[in-house]
């Protein structure tokens, strides 16, 4: 089950911001996305995960990923993360 890897992550990013950030980065392997989370605010997430080919997984619900993340709060996206940034240097 794809929540099973999140779970086991080494590494990941948790909220709107932190995965994007990741995204940015290079660092982010898979995205999850809250299926009952405001789409204004995943929109951005899913979008960018796109144009950078990273795949998306849709989960049930924001409570379902925020306890699959040890949060005590639902999450409306998450990402595994690679160990290093993968974004050339300028």
């Amino acid at each position: 089950m794809d929540l099973d890897r999140l779970r086991g992550a080494p590494q990941r990013a948790i909220g709107t911001n932190q995965t994007s950030k990741a995204i940015d980065r290079g660092r982010a392997q898979v995205v999850f996305v809250a299926r009952d989370a405001d789409r204004r605010v995943t929109e951005p997430v899913v979008r960018e995960a796109r144009a950078r080919g990273v795949e998306i997984v849709e989960v049930e619900s924001m409570a379902v990923l925020g306890r699959t993340c040890g949060i005590a709060v639902g999450a409306a996206v998450a990402a595994i993360l690679s160990a290093t940034d993968r974004t050339p240097e300028p």
